[in-house]
Formats: structure tokens, sequence, C-alpha cells
């Protein structure tokens, strides 16, 4: 009986830890699979936020070097472009070498061919060489002398009369002239260096009176001007267009038109005067028609003049001086004598310092200096008269006329 209480009593031990035990698991299995529930999305956020912020980090990395690779194909380009316009400021300066070569080139074949059918051929005949020298230089000078000598022009400008201040008009640079055509006063007014519009007066007369305001021709040309370097000529104003190099306007004041125009070969490449850097071409009417001066870069910045027809703007003939642009304010012509004017940069008393003549009648390198009165400004313009036998100047804003001494040419 006994035995039996104590089986009893052992077995409902064993079913109590075994129900305790059982308990347990069920409790550790019912909080374990909560926890893990609880767990389980912060785990799931934080892989997601440590994903996001690699793949954050690799945009950055991505953007970074896309901005490098636009940093260099930026300056890249920016190198190719610099490169491109070096490139296209040699091809115009080769361009520009290759016309004046080609220019000289013309000059120098249509010298040969004119001494070739002037020089009588001496073949087989022996010449002294005394006889041989005097050829050479009257083949010399026949070879100058390619534009015939007008029949009034037998003087020389020898010095500077008087000076008259007429007025001040106008900004500092400009132009004025008057009309060189036979029977005709008219005044014409040139402002600025650049501009569509001149002013047209019927007199000098008109052009000083206190009310010329009332009695001004406003003429509006048809394509702007540039520089100080014009001139009126039988009814037409010759000018070099802006924004241009080297070409010049032929255009009829009546009407206003383009009658002609001409790109001068090797022109335009630097100021015709240093001192007056806004003149590239400087147009000058005398006895003998219409010219052209320019510098020429490649003859040492010396001055060039060109003969050109005032009916056609055709190119007659061109010449190299010895003159040269450095300190050069103006210009004018006297009978195919180019007259030089200098001064200095902060303006001081001018003087012509150069004269070369194309039909070497005159001792250009013994020409004594010829000083303007003392007016210590500058000239802008300088239009020679060869009627009156004045020069028109453009004086620091003042219109002033000089009265030229002329005096008989002797001839070499």
């Amino acid at each position: 009986m006994q035995t039996k209480l104590e089986g009893k009593r052992h077995s409902g031990y064993i079913k109590g830890k075994i129900y305790n035990m059982s308990l347990v698991i069920i409790l550790f299995l019912l909080f374990g699979t909560t926890q893990t529930q609880r767990t389980t999305p912060d785990f799931m956020m934080q892989y997601f936020q440590r994903q996001l912020q690699q793949l954050e980090g690799r945009m950055i990395r991505c953007e970074q070097d896309f901005q490098q690779f636009s940093q260099r194909m930026y300056d890249m380009f920016k190198e190719i472009h610099g490169q491109t316009n070096k490139m296209n400021v040699l091809r115009s300066e080769v361009k520009g070498h290759v016309d004046t070569v080609a220019m000289r080139l013309d000059r120098v074949e249509s010298d040969v061919e004119y001494l070739q059918n002037n020089i009588p051929e001496t073949a087989h005949v022996e010449i002294e060489d005394s006889l041989l020298e005097h050829q050479v230089k009257e083949a010399k000078l026949q070879k100058t002398a390619v534009i015939p000598k007008d029949k009034d022009c037998s003087s020389e400008l020898t010095g500077i009369k008087s000076l008259k201040i007429v007025k001040k008009a106008g900004g500092t640079t400009g132009s004025w002239m008057k009309d060189p055509t036979k029977g005709s006063a008219k005044i014409f007014f040139f402002s600025g260096t650049t501009n569509n519009t001149l002013l047209a007066y019927a007199s000098l007369k008109t052009f000083t009176d206190s009310n010329s305001t009332k009695k001004t021709e406003v003429i509006r040309l048809p394509l702007p001007w540039y520089g100080t370097g014009h001139a009126i000529y039988s009814g037409f104003v010759y000018y070099h267009l802006a924004d241009t190099n080297n070409e010049i306007l032929k255009v009829h004041l009546s009407n206003r038109t383009v009658t002609d125009r001409l790109l001068l070969p090797a022109a335009g490449r630097m100021p015709a005067y240093s001192l007056n850097p806004n003149t590239l071409l400087d147009l000058a009417v005398d006895e003998m028609g219409l010219w052209s001066i320019h510098a020429d870069p490649d003859f040492g910045g010396n001055l060039v003049i060109t003969k050109l027809d005032h009916n056609s703007l055709a190119v007659e003939h061109t010449w190299d001086t010895n003159c040269n642009s450095r300190n050069a304010e103006a210009s004018f012509m006297i009978c195919g004598i180019l007259y030089v004017v200098y001064n200095t940069d902060y303006g001081g008393r001018s003087s012509i310092q150069c004269v070369f003549d194309i039909h070497d009648t005159i001792y250009t390198e013994s020409t004594p200096k010829v000083f303007f009165p003392k007016r210590y400004t500058s000239h802008s313009a300088l239009c020679y008269h060869p009627k009156d036998k004045q020069l028109y100047a453009w004086d620091d804003g003042y219109q002033t006329i000089y009265k030229l001494d002329i005096k008989k040419v002797t001839t070499i």
C-alpha cells in the first residue's frame, strides 16, 4: 500500500515537472516570437537605411565625376575655340601677306614691262659707262613719272603764310572742306570719326553765319563713314566705309546712291597716322585728281600713296614713300607731292617733316621743315583746295584755314 502511494507520488511529481517545463517552453516560445516580431522591422529599416546611404554616396560620387567631366569638356572646348580664333587670325594675316606680295609682284612686273618697252635694245653695241648711266637715270625718271604732271603744277610749298580760325563746331575730331569743283563755293562738314550724316553749306559765309543751322543741308549717306580722311570731288563724296579695313565708297551727293566701290589692296591694316588712330585710309584731292594714302606695316609703317581714277575708282599707280606714319597726324597732296605733318603725343607745334614727289622734280631729302603757326594742339584732318591754295584744317574742334606760301619749282 505504501509502495503504491509512493509510486503515485513519484508519478505525480514527474507529471508536475513535465507540466512546468511545458509551461516554460510555451512562455519562451510566446515571448521569443513576440520579441522577434518586434526586432525584425527595426533590422530591416536599418538594412534599408544602410543601402540607401550607400546608394546616396554612389550618386554623389557619380555627380562629382560628371561635374569633373563637364569641366574638362568645357576647358577643352574653350581651348579649341581659342586655337580656332588664333588660326583665323593667322589665316587673315597670311592672306594679307599673300595679297601684299601679289600686289608687289604685279607692280614689279608692270615696272619691268614698262622698262623693257622703253629702253632700246643694245645688242652687239658697246656702250660707254657714262651713256649707260645716263640711260638708267632717264629710265628711272620715266618710271617715276607714270602720271603726267598737270599744266598748273609748276610750284611747290615753301611755307604757311597765315592762319584764320573760322569757327568752333562739332567734336574734337572731324574734317571739313570746300568743294574743289569749278564755280562751287560749298562747304562740307564731317563731325566725329564715324557717322552716316554730313552737313553742307552754300558758302563759307553761310557756314560762319550765326544762323547757319537754319541754312544747313543735311546729307544722309546710304552707308556710314569711318575716320577723317574724306574727300569731295566733282559732285561725289569719297570715304572709307565703316567696319571695313580697306573699302572705299563713291556716293553721289545729289541722289545719295553708291556709284562705285573699291577694295584697296594691302591697305587699312594699321592707322595711316599714329596720332590719328581712327584714320586708316586718307583720301585727298589736288590739281592732279584723287589720291589715297595709307600706312603699310610690311614697309616699316611707311606711307603708301595711290593715284585713283575719280570716275571708276580704278588704281592708276602706287608709290612706296620714305615718310613714316610714326608721330604723323595728317598729310595732304599738292601737284603729286605728298606733305606729311608731324607732332607729339601731347600736342605741340605741327610741322611738315617729310616730302615725297612722285615726279622727282624737287630734292625732297634737303627740303627744310615747314612749321605751322603757333597753335599747340593737333590736326585730325588737313584738306587742300587746289584753286584757293589753302588748307582747311580741323584743329582740336576749331575749323581753321591755312593760307599757303607756294613758289615756282626749279626742276632737276
